[in-house]
């Protein structure tokens, strides 16, 4: 009885080694495969300099670009999120008028061919943060490249402070007397104030 209880243990022994290899090596070639295919990241900070995560873009093959990301520190709700047209985040940029608009260096949506919002090639879907203030998101778009992302300013991944309706304005609603969205609709989707940005770059 004992020596078929020591075999018994012993085969379970080795059966469970050869899963926990086979685990390791799956990961491992899990963390190759991301760091063969990745093409950009971004440390995504507040206007306090906190960081709040990183974002994260993989070639998915295709012609398509992989982006996820996890962040923390956000306030409960929907908000906008967009791949912005230049690579600087300045924390105490201003307005016109000298007013704090932090992160207004990042410039407009990213987007190639001058389309109204919600055609952009940097809109990406809404972020859903929890009530403890985190979010994960993950997406896979083939309207960013690399080129668009590294051109000449680079880019940048911004957070906003309110939702995002993508110019989703129907014509039975008006502003000032004009039916649909008005142009800062049209070109923000009212997503409001620049919470968190980060600059995007390679590898």
């Amino acid at each position: 009885m004992r020596k078929t209880r020591t075999a018994r243990s012993m085969a379970f022994l080795a059966i469970l080694g050869a899963v926990v290899a086979q685990a390791v090596a799956t990961a491992s070639v899990a963390q190759t495969d991301t760091a063969d295919h990745r093409v950009a990241t971004a440390t995504v900070r507040n206007a306090n300099g906190a960081t709040l995560g990183t974002l994260t873009i993989l070639d998915a093959g295709g012609g398509k670009l992989a982006i996820s990301g996890r962040f923390t520190g956000l306030t409960a709700g929907f908000h906008g999120f967009h791949v912005h047209a230049i690579g600087i985040c300045d924390p105490r940029a201003t307005d016109p008028t000298g007013n704090p608009a932090p992160f207004t260096t990042a410039g407009p949506h990213l987007d190639d061919a001058g389309s109204a919002h919600g055609n952009h090639d940097g809109d990406l879907p809404l972020l859903l943060v929890n009530g403890d203030g985190t979010t994960a998101t993950a997406t896979v778009s083939d309207r960013l490249t690399p080129a668009l992302l590294f051109d000449a300013d680079r880019s940048a991944i911004i957070i906003h402070a309110l939702p995002d309706n993508y110019a989703h304005i129907p014509t039975r609603y008006s502003a000032a007397g004009v039916p649909g969205p008005d142009a800062a609709t049209l070109a923000t989707g009212d997503a409001g104030g620049r919470f968190a940005c980060g600059v995007i770059v390679r590898g």
